[in-house]
């Protein structure tokens, strides 16, 4: 069978400093800092939205549209921690911190950064952090929403 199951599969990384978001490379994803860990099992949400643009005119009699700006709606929810390190995320994501969202998906999480690996590259600011209510037998999380500063590059391939 040739399905891919996503467990263990996905790679999140924030990274600081990117040349190029069309190739970053794998000094630069090296530097960064992995928050796979620490992300839930459903906490990377990636929303892409297309605008449509009506291109029917007076003598139309259906309306059709062409795809118009694209937007993207990100939000992440992490595990709290109770030391420094697991806890990285919290401490790293604050309001209007700046960098690149990098997300590898298919290759398991354990691969290391190489090139001509397919990857995903986000340039963000973050948003004001949401704790999450507690609730019985759940870990302590937060959400940390993102903003795009520009375009991002959906399709990046890792440079050496």
């Amino acid at each position: 069978m040739s399905d891919v199951i996503v467990d263990g599969k996905t790679r999140v990384y924030w990274v600081t400093t990117i040349s190029s978001i069309s190739a970053p490379t794998v000094a630069e994803l090296d530097a960064g800092t992995d928050f796979t860990e620490r992300i839930t099992p459903d906490g990377l949400t990636i929303s892409p939205e297309t605008a449509d643009v009506d291109n029917s005119s007076l003598a139309s009699t259906f309306t059709t549209n062409r795809a118009g700006r694209r937007a993207f709606s990100i939000e992440l929810t992490f595990k709290r921690g109770d030391t420094a390190g697991d806890d990285l995320p919290w401490t790293t994501l604050t309001y209007q911190a700046t960098g690149y969202l990098v997300v590898r998906r298919i290759l398991p999480y354990t691969t290391a950064w190489a090139a001509s690996q397919e990857c995903e590259v986000y340039p963000v600011e973050c948003g004001e952090p949401q704790q999450t209510p507690p609730a019985a037998n759940e870990v302590a999380k937060f959400m940390s929403p993102m903003k795009l500063t520009s375009e991002p590059d959906t399709r990046a391939v890792v440079a050496a």
